[in-house]
């Protein structure tokens, strides 16, 4: 197992892992939990933040011990988003020239939207788990994920409208598909906040907890069910469902088909039945 001291991952022998400022990473069995680390400022996104991202999920993907992975906040709250100290630093560096600037502008969001793509891509499940503000940026986030879960009490709001733009790290994408596009448009025109019960309503999270404790213990929990089975079967799975979201339906079959045609011929799912005839739980290779 993992120890993690001051947002720092402890290495263990085989395994190459990154060190993080804003990350507090340790490894619960074969679920790795990860929290951002800045509560004392609302564990805001800074320029580390989104560089430190891309660095953890490529470490998750490529880690086989690593079967699931749930994201938290530290502190009270999950996240107020990105930090605009980052984006007035960023603004202040900028040419002068329009065309230069508007580039340097693209550029630097396409890198931010990378942060999050890494999420979806990353081939394992990944579970948010939210607690108090989930604003802005961090509803980018969320919606990356292959599941949520909250608290009653979250809080959740796409404040970009409030600041004078559109969402361009990912919700405005992704959000639809989660809870429709009528109810999007609505908290996307509107930047008003959608607290833990009405978020389990409107399935932008799969269910609440009356506090974090419980909505931790809970998240993991099922973590490490999900962990329990076939990492194969999984990884398939996840990406079927993400092929599917953007293919029709027949060419989602016929890649199924030609996924299976290589995966059933896998130990695991011998394992699996016999396994299932002896009534015992079967026990999978990473």
């Amino acid at each position: 197992m993992f120890r993690s001291v001051a947002g720092r991952i402890l290495k263990k022998e085989g395994l190459k892992m990154p060190e993080f400022k804003t990350l507090l990473v340790e490894q619960l069995g074969k679920v790795a939990h990860i929290q951002i680390n800045r509560p004392d400022k609302i564990n805001a996104m800074n320029r580390a933040f989104w560089e430190e991202m891309i660095q953890l999920f490529d470490w998750v993907d490529e880690t086989p011990e690593i079967r699931c992975a749930v994201i938290s906040g530290a502190g009270k709250h999950f996240s107020a988003g990105i930090d605009l100290q980052m984006l007035a630093e960023a603004a202040a560096g900028m040419s002068p020239d329009i065309g230069r600037k508007a580039e340097a502008i693209r550029r630097n969001v396409l890198k931010l939207q990378e942060s999050f793509n890494v999420i979806d891509r990353c081939r394992k499940p990944v579970i948010a788990a939210i607690h108090g503000y989930c604003i802005g940026g961090a509803i980018d986030l969320i919606t990356a994920c292959d599941m949520r879960y909250s608290t009653e009490d979250a809080h959740f709001s796409i404040k970009e409208i409030d600041m004078g733009m559109a969402a361009d790290v990912g919700t405005l994408q992704r959000l639809p598909r989660i809870i429709g596009d009528g109810m999007m448009r609505e908290m996307a025109y509107t930047g008003r906040a959608v607290l833990g019960a009405e978020a389990a309503r409107i399935g932008l999270v799969n269910r609440t907890w009356p506090d974090h404790e419980q909505l931790l213990a809970g998240v993991l929990e099922l973590a490490q069910e999900i962990a329990s089975k076939s990492p194969l079967a999984i990884r398939g799975t996840k990406e079927m469902i993400r092929f599917s979201r953007d293919h029709s339906v027949e060419e989602g079959l016929n890649y199924i088909a030609t996924w299976n045609a290589a995966m059933l011929q896998s130990d695991d799912l011998k394992n699996a039945v016999m396994a299932h005839m002896s009534k015992q739980k079967p026990e999978f290779a990473d």
